[in-house]
């Protein structure tokens, strides 16, 4: 049986750099740039010296702002070597939100690319920092960040005030190697190595501090549920900034040896072109990016026979989707929950699992910790079949969030575990079905509905190719259903439809009263559907129609 290993991530990338050096380990196939381990490793020791140089050091905070770009891992693994925590910043921030987490997360290196999307990252930056056209790169004062010294541009263009990436290899070769070993020697495995924002879909973001120990092992184990070896080829095109990608995918990979073919910026064309290409074995994302890939137009032009497995999260999966997925693309689909704080994997199906348990639930426990589904108003443990809130304890508990004692105990108790806030199901085999937010739950005139039921059953509607179903306020009942359906190409549903579809087979009160068809939902950067702004929407929309919520 596995066990839990206390390698940091330089040791693990160490180890194979010298057990497998020719071996590839990360490829991005659509501009044909590869990376054995032994090159990539050279390069992370290259790079780790020159954010010595520009003072860097242990416990120091890096921000990577930047898509899936060739050197963002080098700057994790680079920062792991000395000890100094990576803190990923949401590639779709804004103004209001970068300035927000450089402050919150004392951040005093920020690692920046162009932009992506409607936003200038290098403009942006000049806007929080004025004073950078102005300084001597690595000497930046600022009364509003005093702990931001440096910017990094991740390229090799130039721009006033900024280190580039071939600048900052450079000033390493000044740093002799020695300082590098010893500067390695300081590192534990339970130091925190990674800080990642939540995603903000309910308060302010808070940064959650994750160490070596809970990422590696997270990765480690999420692999041998899937029988991961050095053999196989992970098609990566989820976002790094988000656990799924940093961990899920990129500590599988750092664990188990094997290659990481990774895409830039999500675009289901340059997915599936990457898996017929490099022969993936394994293929991750998030609903809608399944949704996406299956429905290309060129879809059938490729040849994903290499596919066996994959992880589909990020957000509740759909039973008919993880169908398709496994018909369709012939691999044996698994599903991970959980959250940034517990690393992020707290249940998992297994690859040899039966269809049903892969489809309809989120498998069992993780090795090493335990889940209980625990009543929100008693703190009692919930007796098998009935709903209450999902809690973990184990070595995947996040260290705390960073500067803030009081939020981290409120999800923490004083037992250690850890609140997720999500409503679960324990059945009888010990397979978990999520069941919804705590906070998404609709009360109509005192009943409650939960949108994943109405989800799972309007997805069977021929026509709804991705539906989400969230509160409207009522006047009369507090709250009432709407659901938010995007519709396959070619399909022209009508609000009756939908409701004919529902009579007679949902209680009435759970019929949606709204139905809205939309081209796109409201989305997190990471990929997860951001519900409260669903409400929002419905208003906006209902006003447009002349309507008012009665």
């Amino acid at each position: 049986m596995v066990e839990l290993q206390e390698r940091t991530l330089g040791q693990w990338l160490e180890h194979w750099a010298a057990t497998t050096p020719d071996k590839e380990y990360l490829v991005y196939s659509d501009r044909n740039l590869r990376f054995t381990w032994k090159q990539f490793n050279e390069r992370v020791d290259r790079m780790a010296k020159g954010m010595l140089a520009i003072g860097i050091g242990h416990g120091t905070h890096v921000g990577v702002w930047a898509t899936n770009v060739p050197d963002w891992l080098t700057f994790l693994f680079a920062g792991a070597k000395i000890g100094a925590v990576l803190v990923t910043i949401n590639t779709n921030y804004k103004q209001n939100e970068l300035e927000y987490l450089v402050e919150n997360a004392d951040i005093h290196t920020m690692c920046i690319t162009d932009g992506v999307f409607d936003g200038s990252y290098i403009d942006m930056v000049y806007t929080m920092l004025p004073e950078l056209k102005t300084s001597q790169r690595g000497y930046v004062k600022s009364a509003r960040f005093p702990k931001l010294k440096n910017v990094v541009y991740i390229g090799q263009e130039k721009f006033r005030g900024m280190y580039n990436t071939p600048e900052l290899l450079l000033l390493g070769e000044n740093i002799a190697d020695d300082v590098l070993d010893d500067a390695k020697a300081k590192v534990s495995c339970h130091d925190v190595v990674n800080m990642q924002y939540t995603s903000g879909t309910t308060g302010f973001p808070k940064g959650v501090m994750l160490t070596h120990y809970n990422i590696t092992n997270n990765g480690l184990l999420t692999g041998e549920h899937m029988k991961f070896t050095a053999d196989d080829k992970l098609c990566c095109c989820v976002p790094l900034f988000h656990c799924f990608g940093v961990v899920l995918a990129s500590m599988n990979v750092l664990t188990h040896g094997c290659t990481q073919v990774m895409v830039e910026k999500f675009d289901p064309l340059v997915v599936l072109a990457s898996v017929h290409k490099e022969r993936c074995t394994a293929l991750y994302g998030v609903p809608t990016m399944f949704i996406a890939e299956l429905n290309h137009p060129m879809f059938s032009m490729f040849d994903l026979s290499s596919l066996r497995t994959g992880i589909m999260a990020g957000s509740l999966c759909p039973v008919e989707l993880m169908k398709q997925v496994d018909k369709k693309l012939g691999m044996r689909i698994t599903s991970v929950y959980g959250l940034t704080e517990t690393s992020p994997g707290m249940t998992h199906s297994r690859i040899d699992d039966p269809e049903e348990v892969r489809y309809t639930t989120v498998g069992h426990e993780y090795e090493f910790t335990e889940v209980r589904v625990i009543d929100p108003e008693t703190g009692e443990e919930c007796p098998v079949g009935v709903q209450g809130e999902m809690c973990n304890r184990g070595y995947n508990t996040m260290k705390g969030y960073y500067h803030n004692p009081e939020a981290t105990a409120e999800v923490i108790d004083k037992n250690g575990f850890l609140h997720s806030g999500d409503l679960g199901i324990k059945d009888e085999n010990g397979n978990y079905r999520i069941t919804g937010r705590i906070k998404d739950m609709i009360i109509r005139g005192g009943e409650n509905i939960y949108p994943r039921e109405l989800e799972e059953f309007l997805y069977h509607l021929p026509g709804v190719k991705d539906v989400q179903v969230a509160a409207v306020p009522s006047k009369k009942y507090g709250e009432e259903v709407g659901a938010f359906i995007i519709q396959h190409e070619g399909s022209h549903l009508t609000e009756e439809e939908v409701r004919d579809f529902c009579r007679g087979k949902i209680a009435r009160h759970k019929i949606p009263k709204y139905i809205f068809f939309v081209d796109t939902f409201p989305m997190t950067g990471s990929g997860k559907i951001q519900k409260f702004k669903l409400k929002d929407l419905s208003l906006k929309l209902l006003k447009e129609q002349g309507i008012t919520p009665v």
